[in-house]
């Protein structure tokens, strides 16, 4: 027979929240950007212990805290897998010459004064395209930070351009996963969630465009000029730089359109890297695997040694040493690190509904649309930076919300909306987040850096908190919904 437990009060839920705040609070001031470099992940652990101990004093044994700490993990497993994947395409891509001529070209067409907002403009068109934030940044995003810095453009404000475009984009996707994710919890169609997401989407997109439209016209066009000619004169001198390059990340972007899953495109754009350095760059290659001559042993270890280690390559440029530089997969593994701790808290919360408790007292305190609509959104944040998934934070509030928006009278494309305008665009904001640890890792930002300038997932939340409040678009249910519903 199973054993009884008891339901948590505020006080006991709040706990390790405390004990994991005040941990992150000492890691940022002692660490400040490296925290997310060991000390978050013993803090984030620890909070999970002290959830744990709570766990107990409510009655659920160790195996059953278990089941939930493996069944939390197991839900970033592919999150995981493709940060390794992304590791070895970044290896791939750097010595085939992909990324810098990604770098090369991009100079020749972009400058300080619109760079911000083509930046933001292009990763909008990639993620629509391929329906994932994650792939934008692993692919465009990696190159657009190199052309930025050799601009001489702070990084942070480079990344936050990136990821705004990346995830208005993943947000308006019909091939995103979130954008499917958020209508089925709600109980609305997949397309008139899109439609009617655009109404608080397309103003968040605009003011962000806008803002890096006219920092842009801040930065010194002649900024850079002569440090372009160099860094570009510095990368011809390495690689054979060529148009025929893209035709790899032209076909992955093609496979993820057609729905190849990503995991599967992105390990075949890592080995078409391999190949085109092969073919393009076989002094790279042999310069990676510190042989003398090419030959069979010299391409197997310089392939090896980009898909799973850190490379460099020197060209006696200082600032482009730093842009011809990869991680591999073992460059992941602090990521990956961040993630498990994560989800080991998230799992330990989930399990003992110390997060469901949270989330209810927020609910009572819901007494008018626009404070229901806000308390979706601190909830779907709430839920991010406890449970550390985007997944969780819009499941579990959609689960939660959805009898309270029909109850007043509300279309669930109301809900669906208001989980991907909090729920989705927060979860990068968060350094021990899934999201947040991926995009920190794979664009080399940390999470710290860019949050202030991610423009677009800053204002999203509140644009539709405002809407709500002001009672712009709040769609009612007619009697055709409602007959469905009770159906």
């Amino acid at each position: 027979m199973p054993p009884k437990v008891k339901n948590p009060t505020l006080f006991e839920a709040l706990i390790p929240i405390f004990i994991l705040i005040g941990f992150l609070s000492i890691n940022v001031w002692i660490f400040k950007d490296d925290s997310s470099y060991g000390s978050n992940q013993v803090a984030l652990i620890t909070a999970a212990a002290v959830a744990g101990l709570v766990a107990f004093r409510l009655g659920y044994r160790w195996k059953a805290i278990l089941e939930g700490i493996v069944s939390s993990i197991s839900a970033a497993m592919s999150a995981m897998l493709i940060l390794l994947i992304i590791g070895a395409l970044a290896g791939t891509w750097m010595i085939s010459g992909i990324v810098p001529a990604m770098i090369y070209y991009g100079l020749d067409v972009l400058n300080p004064t619109i760079f911000l907002f083509a930046a933001c403009v292009v990763s909008a068109i990639v993620s629509i395209a391929t329906g994932s934030s994650w792939t934008t940044s692993a692919t465009i995003g990696v190159a657009l930070v190199g052309v930025g810095k050799a601009l001489g453009i702070s990084e942070g404000v480079i990344a936050g351009a990136i990821i705004s475009g990346a995830y208005f984009g993943d947000k308006m996707s019909p091939l995103s996963d979130t954008t499917n994710l958020a209508p089925a919890m709600a109980g609305t169609e997949l397309f008139t969630h899109i439609r009617y997401m655009f109404y608080t989407t397309g103003p968040s997109i605009a003011i962000s465009l806008l803002v890096f439209l006219i920092w842009g016209f801040t930065l010194d066009a002649t900024a850079g000029v002569n440090d372009v000619a160099a860094v570009q004169s510095a990368i011809a001198s390495k690689f054979n730089i060529n148009f025929w390059l893209f035709l790899v990340p032209v076909a992955v972007i093609v496979m993820i359109i057609k729905k190849v899953p990503a995991l599967p495109a992105l390990f075949l754009g890592s080995l078409f890297g391999a190949f085109f350095a092969l073919i393009f760059q076989p002094e790279i290659v042999i310069s990676v695997s510190q042989s003398d001559v090419f030959s069979g042993k010299a391409a197997y270890e310089g392939v090896m040694r980009a898909i799973y280690g850190d490379i460099s390559i020197a060209t006696g440029n200082k600032s482009v040493d730093k842009l011809l530089t990869s991680g591999g997969m073992q460059g992941m593994l602090n990521t990956i690190w961040l993630i498990i701790s994560a989800m080991i808290f998230g799992g330990v919360m989930e399990k003992a509904g110390l997060l469901k408790r949270i989330a209810n007292t927020i609910i009572k305190s819901a007494n008018s649309v626009g404070s229901l609509v806000a308390s979706t959104a601190a909830t779907c944040f709430v839920f991010n930076v406890t449970a550390s998934d985007q997944y969780i934070a819009i499941v579990v509030p959609g689960r939660m919300y959805s009898q309270a928006y029909r109850d007043r009278g509300l279309a669930p494309e109301n809900l669906s909306r208001t989980l991907e305008d909090s729920g989705t665009v927060t979860s990068v904001l968060i350094p021990w987040n899934t999201c947040g640890a991926y995009q920190s890792g794979v664009l080399g930002v940390a999470t710290l850096t860019y949050l202030p300038f991610c423009f677009f997932n800053l204002v999203s939340p509140f644009m539709t908190i405002l809407f709500a409040y002001l009672n712009i678009k709040i769609r009612r249910l007619d009697t055709k919904q409602e007959e469905k519903i009770l159906a």
